[in-house]
């Protein structure tokens, strides 16, 4: 299976609601041998006092016009980041869409042992290291520029 992003990638800055650091978000399509695969954010957080991390939601599903078409969506993500006892930044899985409101977008959010068990779960590992890999934003906060 051949990633790509989509045409459309958008970023855009805000605040955090737990410390009021600035936080940037970065989203996009990403395209399977050409065709829309799923809608990815990725926030990368600069919290004060605290780590120095990323949170990415992937959502798979049919991409068609309106929520009307969402019905299938299923949402994974997951913190990068310090983790103790590493000494690189590592990926743990969290509940999908905490920073975002319920929205018919992102379908079911899973939770951590839900992932866990969901047999698109390497699926979603490959599309979050593509983003890791190639999202500008989200490689230059995690890894440095």
């Amino acid at each position: 299976m051949m990633l790509t992003f989509g045409p459309d990638r958008r970023t855009r800055e805000f605040t955090c609601d737990c410390c009021n650091a600035p936080v940037e978000r970065a989203w996009d399509f990403i395209h399977a041998d050409g065709a829309p695969h799923a809608v990815y954010f990725a926030n990368c957080y600069h919290h004060t006092n605290q780590d120095h991390d990323a949170w990415i939601d992937v959502i798979f599903g049919t991409w068609g016009e309106g929520p009307d078409s969402w019905g299938d969506h299923i949402a994974f993500a997951c913190r990068v980041g310090p983790v103790a006892g590493q000494s690189t930044p590592a990926s743990t899985l969290v509940t999908a869409g905490l920073a975002h409101p319920d929205d018919p977008l992102f379908g079911l959010k899973l939770d951590r042992e839900a992932a866990l068990r969901h047999p698109r779960l390497n699926e979603f590992w490959q599309v979050s290291d593509f983003i890791l890999e190639n999202d500008p934003l989200a490689r230059a906060h995690i890894y440095g520029r």
